[in-house]
C-alpha cells in the first residue's frame, strides 16, 4: 500500500505555501493629473498646408514605385512637436547622468496649465 501512496499520493513536500497579497500592494494608486492642473503636450502637432503638399509628394511617389496603377490616399499628416523633442532630449540627458549605462523611453510630457 505505501508504495501505491509514494506513487499517486500527495506529499508533503509538493505543497506549497502562497502568501496573500492585499489588492492595495498590487498596483499603486493611480494619481489623477488632470484634477491638479497639468495638461498633456501631444508628442505630434498638425502640419502646415505647404508642407502638406509638398510630404504627400514625395511619400505618394516613393509608394507608387513598385506599385504603379495604384492610387494613394493621405488623410493626415503630423509633424514631430518641437517642444516636446526639446524636453526629451534634456530629461534624457539628466538620467543618463544618473544611470549611463541605461535606456529611456518617454512616453508622456506633462505642463503646469
Amino acid at each position: 500500500m505505501k508504495f501505491w501512496n509514494r506513487l499517486f499520493g500527495k506529499s508533503q513536500t509538493n505543497k506549497r505555501m502562497h502568501q496573500v497579497v492585499p489588492p492595495t500592494k498590487i498596483a499603486p494608486e493611480k494619481i489623477s493629473v488632470e484634477d491638479e492642473g497639468w495638461e498633456e503636450i501631444p508628442f505630434f502637432i498638425p502640419s502646415e498646408a505647404v508642407e502638406k503638399e509638398l510630404i504627400s509628394l514625395i511619400a505618394t511617389s516613393i509608394a507608387a514605385e513598385n506599385h504603379t496603377e495604384s492610387s494613394f490616399v493621405i488623410k493626415k499628416i503630423m509633424k514631430k512637436n518641437p517642444e516636446v523633442k526639446h524636453i526629451a532630449i534634456i530629461v534624457a540627458s539628466i538620467a543618463s547622468g544618473v544611470a549611463p549605462a541605461s535606456q529611456f523611453v518617454i512616453r508622456k510630457i506633462y505642463q503646469k496649465k
